[in-house]
């Protein structure tokens, strides 16, 4: 009778669980639809590595190798637990159940038992991590789910090896210390007790093992957890393609409502998987700039908050309950009661709130430098730069809302096609008296490469020295090229990064025009964010062109022996990478290269080198833009650099030189390191 009654009560408590999990996985399901249609390229082999490398093989989480282990046995420890757990719920039923393995069962059992030792292990080390060694990260959001998630996790693996303890004393078994020895502890520890007790204590656990299973399966889908449903989806369909590019916006498209988001309903589907794959775990506002600062933004905050807006938002529109069940989320479950009671209050008070102003202020949007830091680190591939640009997209295009500096930059770019609003005339200037070796597309048709010198290299003085200086090595090596000179215009970049996605799209038009009609078939620059948008942005408007960067491209003629230092540059180079090279375009290798290959330089590397290079502070547009809150980026960046004692910071960009080098001036220590491009450096060297 008692078989009969557990069974019945197993088959209950099982559907109830199933039913609970089934519904709030539906009801997330629901509110991800409420995006807008994503375009979905198959692009099979990328997805399928993305999953493979990302989700199965854990990469990005090695990036903290401690935790990446831990992780790792939680991850492939859960899932060989089940198969044990089949074996156990079988054991409720059937008494000494075993699977038929025959002699290999042993192993079986081992292995099992071994690895919920390890996964009580990698618990024991988590609760150590956010409790005891207080990882800063960690601390970032405290709540009470993160809790539940290792107390659940101990019950799960304590409760299986009581079980199986337990059940050789039901049996009457000696303990096996060779393939289960640690059940084997718990049968000896109690070997006393008896089969009767030893009967009750089996079910007690078996029950207790079976609860918490269910109860974590519920729970999952409503906590942090949720990362363990929807991050293997988010590998898959995540955008693929160049690294960081910008989804174009149709602007003939007559049924477009609003330009960029404005409503957490206008973000496509892809990008609100997003919101549901996020772990929590903190690693990307570690190492945002802005953040890491003292600035209102913090990346994990950004995600999460638009999760919650989406998940009140979307129970408010598909009247579902957003959390099972209801005495444990009184709460929530009473405003749902509300909203399909028809009570239009509480339905009116989720649909006032605003995304960018209640949900998300202002000034964490405009605190962005687009370095992609953030997703660099994300172990689930969370895009969170993509989701900024969009809402500055609706703040500039839809409501004609934007810092006052912004404002006039996209005004001195509409009528001089510079950031200073310096008269167009006079882009061709900073040539004067190298006329012999820098000729305009206009002066020679004869040139393989054309030099795209960027606003920064024709109008700012300091940058104007690293142009000329990239200009005489490039004669030096016998390149052939030529310079727009003043139908040079700007390329958009920035434009685009900052929300105006109209006067990105209007001179990207412009240049592709200037570029088939001089018969372009390769361009280089000393701007790594031009060469981003024109390398991976330009061709879906029409650009059919190699690109490359001035480090790129100064390194084969190196290999080539086209430049051969020779010289000795007695000098101590901290290195700096920049995003637009590094994060966006994998180009690490070769600006050090380069450095390794002139004599006398010493290579320093900074504590945060390579992708985990900290931001200069100049990108996304806050170049232009003065900083308000915590302390300014580009200090930050300058005193890693002044840690490694340098002579010389060394920069691939026009903009994150002129960061460093006004933090050298901040910190008082211009006279004593000099901020220098790798195309200075490499002049040095040469015999002229």
């Amino acid at each position: 009778m008692l078989v009969y009654l557990n069974f019945a009560a197993v088959l209950a408590v099982t559907g109830y669980a199933l039913y609970l999990f089934f519904q709030i996985v539906y009801s997330r399901y629901l509110f991800v639809k409420l995006g807008k249609k994503s375009t979905f390229e198959l692009n099979l082999s990328e997805r399928l590595n993305s999953v493979l490398v990302n989700g199965f093989g854990q990469r990005k989480l090695f990036k903290d190798k401690k935790s990446g282990l831990m992780h790792f046995i939680l991850f492939y420890g859960f899932f060989i637990i089940q198969i044990g757990l089949i074996e156990i719920i079988i054991k409720g039923f059937i008494i000494g159940f075993e699977f038929p393995f025959a002699t290999a069962h042993k192993y079986f059992t081992l292995m099992q038992e071994w690895t919920t030792f390890l996964m009580l292990c990698g618990v024991a080390y988590a609760f150590y991590r956010r409790y005891i060694e207080k990882l800063k990260r960690l601390q970032l959001r405290k709540d009470v789910k993160s809790a539940v998630v290792i107390i659940a996790l101990t019950t799960l693996t304590v409760s299986i090896l009581l079980t199986l303890g337990f059940e050789t004393v039901m049996l009457g078994h000696e303990p096996d210390f060779i393939y289960a020895p640690f059940s084997g502890l718990v049968a000896t520890l109690f070997s006393g007790i008896g089969t009767t007790v030893g009967t009750v204590l089996f079910y007690v656990f078996w029950w207790v093992h079976l609860l918490t299973v269910l109860s974590f399966m519920v729970f999952v889908p409503q906590s942090k957890q949720a990362h363990e449903l929807f991050a293997l989806f988010n590998l898959f369909f995540k955008k693929v393609g160049p690294i960081g590019k910008l989804r174009k916006i149709d602007f003939e498209d007559e049924e477009i409502e609003e330009f960029g988001v404005g409503k957490i309903e206008n973000f496509n589907q892809q990008q609100l998987i997003d919101l549901y794959a996020c772990a929590e775990c903190g690693r990307c506002t570690n190492m945002c700039p802005a953040s890491g600062t003292g600035k209102t933004l913090s990346p994990m905050e950004l995600i999460l908050k638009m999760r919650n807006h989406l998940t009140e938002k979307g129970a408010s529109i598909t009247s579902r309950t957003p959390w099972v069940p209801a005495f444990a989320f009184k709460e929530a479950k009473a405003n749902q009661l509300a909203l399909q009671a028809g009570n239009s209050e509480v339905a009116a008070t989720v649909e006032m709130q605003t995304l960018i102003g209640d949900v998300i202020t202002e000034e964490e949007l405009w605190a962005c430098t687009t370095c992609r830091n953030c997703e660099d680190q994300c172990p689930v591939m969370n895009e969170h730069v993509d989701k900024i640009i969009d809402m500055r997209r609706f703040l500039v295009m839809s409501q004609g809302e934007m810092p006052t500096e912004a404002s006039r930059y996209f005004q001195n770019i509409e009528r001089q096609g510079n950031p200073w609003g310096t008269n167009r005339k006079e882009r061709i200037k900073w040539r004067e008296g190298m006329e012999d070796i820098i000729k305009t597309v206009n002066e020679t048709d004869d040139f393989d490469v054309l030099f795209w010198v960027g606003s920064m290299g024709s109008f700012d003085i300091r940058n104007q020295r690293i142009a000329r200086s990239f200009a005489r090595l490039l004669h030096k090596a016998g390149v052939k090229f030529a310079i727009l000179g003043n139908e040079e215009m700007n390329s958009g970049d920035t434009s685009r990064r900052m929300g105006n996605e109209y006067l990105f799209q209007d001179l990207c038009t412009q240049n592709i025009d200037t570029f088939q009609k001089y018969g372009v078939r390769k361009i280089v620059t000393t701007d790594p964010h031009a060469f981003n948008t024109f390398k991976n942005e330009y061709p879906e408007f029409g650009l059919e062109a190699e690109v490359v960067h001035h480090t790129q491209l100064l390194a084969d003629l190196l290999k080539e022996g086209k430049l051969k230092p020779s010289k000795k540059v007695q000098e101590k180079v901290a290195y700096h990478d920049s995003c637009y090279i590094g994060r966006y375009n994998d180009i690490y290798v070769s600006p050090r290269d380069i450095l390794r290959a002139i004599p006398g330089i010493e290579l320093l590397e900074m504590d945060r080198n390579h992708e985990n290079a900290l931001c200069c502070g100049a990108g996304g547009g806050r170049m232009w833009m003065e900083e308000h809150e915590g302390t300014r980026v580009n200090i930050a960046r300058t005193e890693m650099a002044l840690e490694t004692n340098p002579t010389v910071i060394g920069s691939n960009c026009p903009y994150c030189l002129t960061m460093l080098s006004d933090g050298t001036k901040a910190k008082e220590v211009e006279e004593q390191v000099q901020t220098l491009d790798i195309a200075e450096i490499i002049e040095k060297s040469l015999e002229f």
